[in-house]
């Protein structure tokens, strides 16, 4: 059976694929090393404006250094049709209430352009940084976003707060503290994941998934997409509208000599990866399973620096997209286009011709249709394209 044509729900027409970036243009997932240049909160506003205008999907802020409701609050204020997303704001530490307030602020400050995007953090955060107690975080996770949406649908349609949970129990709303009903009360939820129990969750509860950049396309597709299926036949839900919104890793630059830099970075990151246990399954999954046992022995002793010469050419390429300037754009689409529907990445701007370059960026990444990742997420079609990694993938 081929692939549905599937059409985006407010205009009626072929969707897309569609483009964000995190802030400041050009960052890049760090890893181990720190961003080269922080956020500058007083240019967000600025930012927003010139991506909108460009043609720029959306903005996502992760939660590191600075609020990403506040920085996403700069930027949708400014705009009207760039959308607006954590990616992803950390759910644990917060009350499911504190999080569907703010929420449900952003949505109404945008007019219906934002995606509240969910993670859970690791033990050692949770217990340690954020001096909370520890639990199992998928059933965490499926329990907390039911709690927000309980509360969403008290506000909206008016109904009584009765939701209990073995986490949470919420039955009080009194009127001083009901937001009250908004015109886009439909906030779409993703959640981060990497294993395939969250992703089931995200089948079973949210609107999208946002892997993490070590899921390369054939992890996508053959372990995190059957169980996000398996989720949503287990709530009865369709995954018509779900959504697999990718932070690849990238290296890229203007010229081959900056690019040769760029990949180098990409090893630490990847190395540094490949010693954390929670994105263990993503390498196993490569069979590079001794590479983690390795990574994670020099991590303990501390030697960071010795991790990067640990990745070779040929791993390197497995997960990260290598290009300059002009051919990131499609060398992303040839990637990911079989299995994602939303996609990150820009570049640094330093003059008009950087501004030409993402302009351009922005036309070919956004030009693509989305029916293939379509057909993945549902399981519908035998004839899409097979997902493969590194110089093996399909060009869509």
């Amino acid at each position: 059976m081929a692939p549905r044509v599937h059409q985006d729900p407010a205009s009626g027409r072929l969707a897309r694929v569609r483009l964000e970036t995190l802030l400041p243009l050009g960052k890049v997932d760090p890893g181990l090393r720190a961003p080269e240049t922080p956020l500058d909160l007083h240019a967000v506003a600025e930012t927003a404006r010139f991506l909108e205008e460009i043609g720029y999907g959306g903005i996502a802020v992760e939660e590191t250094k600075d609020d990403p409701f506040v920085v996403l609050a700069l930027a949708a204020a400014a705009t009207q049709r760039l959308r607006t997303t954590t990616a992803v704001a950390i759910a644990f530490p917060r009350s499911p209430t504190v999080t569907a307030l703010q929420a449900w602020t952003q949505q109404k400050l945008s007019g219906g352009r934002f995606t509240l995007g969910l993670g859970t953090q690791v033990r050692g955060h949770i217990r340690r940084r954020y001096g909370m107690e520890w639990h199992p975080p998928a059933p965490w996770m499926r329990e907390y976003v039911q709690a927000v949406r309980a509360v969403w649908r008290t506000w909206q349609h008016g109904t009584p707060l009765a939701f209990h949970g073995e986490h949470y129990r919420l039955d009080l709303m009194v009127p001083l503290f009901d937001a009250g009903p908004i015109e886009h009360p439909d906030v779409p939820i993703h959640l981060a994941a990497v294993n395939p129990r969250l992703c089931a969750v995200a089948g079973e509860v949210a609107d999208g998934m946002r892997p993490h950049p070590v899921c390369t396309p054939s992890y996508i597709d053959e372990v995190m997409l059957p169980a996000v299926r398996r989720g949503a036949a287990r709530s009865g839900r369709s995954l018509d509208g779900f959504r697999v919104c990718m932070k690849p890793l990238v290296a890229s630059a203007r010229t081959d000599e900056e690019l040769a830099r760029k990949v180098e970075d990409a090893r630490a990151r990847i190395a540094f990866y490949a010693s954390t246990p929670g994105y263990r399954a993503a390498f196993d999954h490569l069979g590079l399973s001794d590479l983690a046992d390795a990574a994670k022995e020099l991590s303990k002793a501390q030697r960071w620096e010795d991790l990067p010469a640990m990745i070779d050419d040929e791993t390197l390429e497995r997960f990260v997209v290598i290009g300059r300037h002009d051919e990131i754009g499609r060398r992303l689409l040839d990637r990911y286009a079989s299995v994602v529907t939303d996609v990150e990445f820009s570049i640094a701007v330093r003059d008009d011709t950087d501004r030409d370059t993402l302009r351009t960026l922005a036309t070919v990444v956004q030009g693509a249709d989305d029916a293939a990742a379509r057909a993945a997420i549902t399981g519908d079609g035998a004839q899409r394209p097979t997902a493969a990694d590194g110089k093996g993938s399909a060009d869509v």
